[in-house]
């Protein structure tokens, strides 16, 4: 048997509500696909609720950790491999890339 499951941690940056932009920890999704999470991904961040209760005026984009883990099961015992790649969603300036990089190394 081998089970594969994607999920996600990350940063969005955002417009805070009376001005000024900042980033905070994005929601996490889990999917069967890439796919399916990308999806999800998009349309959370589209809809303006891809944060994790923050509550900005406006989504900018988001830098998300996509993790991949495979399980296998040999002779009763579970085995498992992760990987992972990131990913920027929205349109963001250089300037908030690089800072969404530099908060993801210490989140």
């Amino acid at each position: 048997m081998k089970d594969i499951e994607y999920s996600t941690r990350g940063l969005v940056i955002g417009n805070y509500w009376g001005g000024g932009k900042g980033s905070f920890p994005a929601r996490r999704y889990t999917a069967k696909t890439k796919k399916e999470l990308i999806d999800k991904l998009k349309s959370a961040l589209k809809k303006g609720s891809l944060d994790s209760g923050m509550g900005y005026e406006s989504l900018i984009g988001a830098l998300i950790v996509i993790s991949k883990e495979e399980k296998k099961v040999i002779k009763d015992k579970i085995f498992s491999h992760i990987s992972t790649e990131e990913i920027f969603l929205g349109r963001m300036s250089k300037l908030e890339k690089e800072h969404l990089i530099e908060n993801t190394i210490y989140s």
